[in-house]
């Protein structure tokens, strides 16, 4: 095997087809990327059993071959090379691999290519295309909500679905929901299923090619293709919690709030607060005002009055700060509103029309 390739568009590729290796697996293999140059491509695979991924680049092939190279050390040796034309080849009676690049050069152990799982063959069931700036905001929303706590499985995946010409995802982890939705063309096919939360964060990530992101659900895969990268990972199986019943049709307390002064505040008011202490928020009608207000013994006490639109009755509440600013920080518009049906209910706040955004969550009981 023998090819050339420029340094940065290795590295591109590297960072993300890194994520399907193993750091630490009972199969040494598991550990390494195979490389496999054939005519004018580099396909670039990894896997770790429950997630594999492939990634296809242009490269200059002078010889065909394939062999494997620990991904941490291929991964390291690329990010430390200048961007310019990196040279790569490897004998297959040898168990090592040349990389040159200007004046460096790295002799790295290879392991044995056969050894490598081949990439999964799946027929796909159903099959949908999002926009990815969509898809990014979405799973942005999203995922910070999912569980991690792995004897409930199912709340460490985000539900994705289409319904009523909507694309809607949903994760919860007992203490909070958030609910997310965009406009979605009628599709001949419905759409459900319930996907690890860390594998959308690691397609949140990508970076913006300027293309959608095509899905497909499998009996028990979830495969994702974007660009020239092919990404499948294990689905998550189980009935998603009826989340529904947990949003009422109506308030007792409605509270609109200037987003950022919302958000400015409870980050001041959290500076006196710790871990285990709540956020209580002080509604009231006549004044049309909030309070926010902590104590935390043996630091202190901060509290901060903002305007606000309230409708309904007077009310007071309590929530986790860290929970809170999740929620306000996913919202992208100017307003916020928080739907209150008592002290010991949840709170649902929720963005304008045009985003579609729920997050509801839990109270603390206050003191």
């Amino acid at each position: 095997m023998k090819f050339s390739i420029n340094a940065s568009e290795l590295q591109n590729a590297l960072t993300t087809v890194s994520k399907g290796s193993d750091s630490n697996p009972a199969q040494p293999i598991l550990a390494g990327i195979l490389l496999n140059a054939r005519e004018s491509m580099l396909t670039l695979e990894s896997t770790n059993l429950n997630l594999s991924i492939r990634c296809a680049l242009p490269a200059l092939v002078e010889e065909e071959g394939r062999c494997v190279i620990p991904s941490k050390l291929l991964v390291d040796v690329v990010k430390s090379l200048p961007d310019a034309a990196v040279h790569i080849q490897a004998e297959d009676d040898e168990d090592k691999a040349t990389i040159l690049c200007e004046a460096s050069t790295f002799s790295l152990k290879t392991l044995a290519a056969q050894d490598f799982p081949g990439f999964p063959e799946v027929a796909a069931d159903h099959t949908m295309r999002i926009p990815y700036g969509i898809f990014k905001r979405m799973v942005r929303r999203t995922a910070k909500v999912t569980s991690r706590d792995e004897s409930r499985a199912i709340l460490t995946g985000i539900l994705v679905e289409t319904a009523g010409g909507l694309l809607r995802m949903v994760a919860t982890d007992s203490y909070r929901l958030a609910v997310t939705e965009a406009p979605f063309g009628d599709t001949a096919e419905s759409f459900s299923a319930v996907i690890p939360g860390a594998f959308m964060q690691d397609l949140a990530a990508l970076p913006e090619i300027g293309c959608d992101i095509e899905m497909a659900v499998a009996e028990n895969q979830i495969i994702a293709e974007y660009g020239s990268t092919t990404f499948i990972s294990r689905r998550i199986e189980g009935n998603y919690p009826p989340y529904n019943q947990l949003l009422p049709d109506s308030f007792k307390t409605r509270a609109t709030f200037d987003t950022k002064q919302l958000i400015d505040a409870v980050k001041r008011t959290s500076l006196l607060s710790n871990k285990t202490s709540a956020m209580k928020l002080d509604l009231n009608a006549s004044s049309q005002t909030t309070q926010i207000s902590t104590a935390t013994q043996d630091i202190g006490a901060a509290s901060e009055t903002i305007r606000s639109k309230i409708e309904g009755d007077d009310c007071e509440i309590a929530f986790n700060f860290g929970y809170t600013i999740d929620g306000l920080s996913s919202s992208e518009e100017d307003e916020v509103s928080l739907e209150l049906q008592g002290a010991q209910r949840p709170g649902i706040f929720k963005s304008g029309d045009s985003e579609r955004y729920l997050y509801l969550i839990m109270p603390i009981r206050m003191q």
